[in-house]
């Protein structure tokens, strides 16, 4: 028979998946793997969730494994995490995370602080998810990102996803995670087709929880982000380079515990930092990665101050043009990065 000799390899599939669809496959993907994973929440079960993130779970796991919850955020939240403490592995959905306010004293008390006060005998995997940040049209009281109040609080991991491959690897090592996950999604991104690789499709794909990823190359700057404004540092590096400025883009995945090597690393190269996210400046992500910046051996290879590229500080206004005067825009970014560079 003829030899293979010479034939090129079958090239590795590629999806197009959208964000809703890889955090379906993950959650579907770990109820089917352990039978300790249930997910509870309002309207995750019949409804398939309010976002469709929980479809067909219902109908494939049942009354047991998927859990429709009362409007009662204090209430299910404490549930979940008493399940965690005596050994199930829930998935508390937050319908937005600003509905976490009212259990607020769950997430932190009660998940974050106990493996540490009961000496390490009592663990708590548990993963509170749901959609971070602002949306559009839903004013102040719906729009706030908490990735700072979360972020801040020894005990608990939080993640940030931005792309399919992020959002399905990030819940799936959440899901697994020992210890209390805060996941922090965004509900622009849901339709948002991505390409996910063969490997990310695999049932056994998980994305390490604390190592961000260089999206993109460059040399002259380092963009560092989270989240939707990821895209946005994407789409402002495309146009920069046009005008031969090469941004090195970092998508932080993690927001704690944070991967400053990959900045530093970066800025090494560049030697210019630009922060950019979608929540408010005081105490902010980006407040934090130009302080451990400041104090660490990266400092010496600053060209320029580090710049914070953030939301307003102001609560969300609901009038559409004033909305995207709130939130970073591209534009923002660019001009930015021009700033830094003097150019």
């Amino acid at each position: 028979p003829q030899g293979t000799r010479g034939l090129a390899p079958p090239a590795a599939t590629v999806s197009q998946v959208t964000v809703r669809d890889a955090l379906n496959q993950a959650l579907d993907e770990e109820l089917e793997r352990d039978e300790r994973v249930f997910l509870l929440g309002e309207e995750v079960a019949q409804y398939d969730g309010a976002y469709k993130i929980s479809r067909g779970l219902w109908k494939k796991y049942g009354d047991k494994r998927v859990i429709d919850t009362p409007i009662s955020e204090m209430g299910f939240a404490g549930i979940a995490v008493g399940a965690a403490m005596a050994g199930l592995r829930p998935v508390c959905e937050f319908m937005t995370f600003n509905f976490s306010m009212q259990a607020i004293d769950q997430v932190i008390n009660s998940a974050a602080k106990t493996c540490y006060m009961s000496a390490g005998l009592i663990g708590v995997p548990i993963v509170f998810r749901g959609p971070n940040g602002a949306s559009a049209g839903v004013a102040a009281q719906h729009s706030q990102c908490f990735a700072a109040w979360y972020g801040h609080c020894p005990g608990l991991k939080v993640v940030s996803p931005w792309s399919a491959e992020d959002a399905k690897g990030l819940l799936k090592a959440a899901i697994r995670d020992d210890n209390p996950v805060v996941m922090l999604e965004n509900e622009l991104l849901y339709g948002v087709p991505f390409e996910l690789s063969e490997q990310a499709q695999s049932k056994d794909f998980v994305i390490p929880i604390g190592k961000a990823k260089i999206e993109r190359q460059g040399t002259h700057i380092t963009l560092v982000s989270h989240s939707r404004l990821v895209g946005y540092c994407m789409e402002a590096a495309s146009v920069l380079a046009k005008e031969g400025v090469e941004c090195e883009v970092i998508n932080m995945r993690t927001i704690r515990p944070m991967d400053i090597e990959a900045v530093e690393a970066s800025i090494v190269k560049t030697n210019h930092l630009i922060t950019v996210e979608g929540g408010w400046p005081q105490f902010g992500v980006g407040a934090e990665i130009c302080a451990r910046i400041m104090e660490g051996p990266a400092f010496n290879y600053l060209d320029a101050p580090a710049v914070r590229v953030t939301g307003t500080d102001v609560p969300m206004p609901y009038a559409k043009i004033l909305e995207d005067n709130s939130v970073p825009q591209v534009k923002d970014i660019i001009f930015a990065v021009k700033k830094v560079l003097n150019i």
